[in-house]
Order: structure tokens, then C-alpha cells, then sequence
């Protein structure tokens, strides 16, 4: 009998720790972080096409996103597609991208590095784009080989569509040598 009840509270013991583990996971993957991938070059020099990524999805529940974050958002018309963007307008501000490719916000051009070349095709932007209280203006770095915030299928990014900020970028294992390929 002694060794029944031992079982069992072995059985029950480890059933609580699983729940348990499972319950913080749970948590943590919904409301503090997650892994992403990238896919694509919009976001070259700075991510590239494979690049592993933790996205923070807590610090904007206590600030609001910043010019220049790097943030996953939702693509509004394909399941389980996320955008890799930076930010460039913020909340009310005014956003145009002149014939030379000039980026201007509220009339003062923008003082950026991360975008090298001339933009070819400023897009909806070519018209002053006037950002509602909730609204971003995203750009990807790859400034003409990317879908962001100047086509209107992707529009101004909504407050409540960022799932968070990218946090920090998880190499590859097969880049960093860990891993060879045959």
C-alpha cells in the first residue's frame, strides 16, 4: 500500500509541475515575449533574411513606442504574416517623402541613419500623410525593397496591431559555427 501512495504522489507531483511549466510558458509567450523569424531583405543592413529575433512584448504596455523601434506588426491580410518595420512618424505628426527622397516630418527633414539609399518610390507618402492619435509611419530599411507604411495595402500601423519591439537577435546556430552542414 506504502508503495501506491508513493506513486501516486510521485504521478501527482510531476502532473503539477507540468501544469505548472506549461501555465508560465503560456504566459510568457502571450504577454512578455516570443520568438520571430525574419523573412525577406526589408529590414537589410540591419536584419537579414533568416535572422532569429526576441520580440519584447511587454515594454509598450508601460511606454509608448519610439521613432526608430524596430516592431512586428500583423499583416491585415494574411494569417500568421508579421511585418519587421522601423518607425518613422509618430502620433500626429506629418509625414512626406519629396522627389529627391527626402524624408521630412512635420516640415523638418529627418535626421536618420538607417535608410542609405535614395528612395525611388515615395509612395502614398508623396502626398502629406497626417498621422491619427494612434497611428506609425513604418519604413523598412531596404528602403526600395520594402512593403511598409508608403503602399497602402500596408497603411498607417495602428497602436493596438504592435506586438511588440524587437528586443534582441538570436544568430543562427550554423552562422556562429555550432552546427556544421554536410
Amino acid at each position: 500500500m506504502e508503495v501506491k501512495n508513493n506513486t501516486l504522489k510521485e504521478i501527482l507531483s510531476t502532473s503539477i509541475y507540468l501544469l505548472i511549466v506549461l501555465v508560465l510558458t503560456f504566459l510568457v509567450v502571450t504577454y512578455v515575449g516570443q520568438r520571430t523569424k525574419v523573412s525577406g531583405a526589408s529590414m537589410e543592413p540591419t536584419l537579414h533574411d533568416g535572422n532569429n529575433l526576441i520580440v519584447d512584448k511587454i515594454s509598450y504596455r508601460f511606454s509608448d513606442p519610439e521613432r526608430f523601434d524596430i516592431i512586428v506588426f500583423p499583416f491585415r491580410y494574411e494569417d500568421k504574416t508579421y511585418y519587421i518595420k522601423r518607425i518613422i512618424g509618430l502620433p500626429g505628426e506629418t509625414v512626406y517623402i519629396d522627389e529627391n527622397g527626402t524624408i521630412f516630418i512635420d516640415g523638418e527633414e529627418l535626421e536618420e541613419h538607417y535608410g542609405k539609399e535614395v528612395i525611388l518610390d515615395p509612395g502614398r507618402a508623396y502626398e502629406p500623410i497626417t498621422l491619427g492619435k494612434d497611428e506609425y509611419f513604418v519604413m523598412g530599411d531596404n528602403r526600395n525593397n520594402s512593403s511598409d507604411s508608403r503602399d497602402p495595402v500596408v497603411g498607417n500601423i495602428h497602436r493596438s496591431e504592435i506586438i511588440g519591439k524587437a528586443w534582441m537577435r538570436i544568430w543562427p546556430l550554423d552562422q556562429i559555427g555550432l552546427i556544421r552542414h554536410q
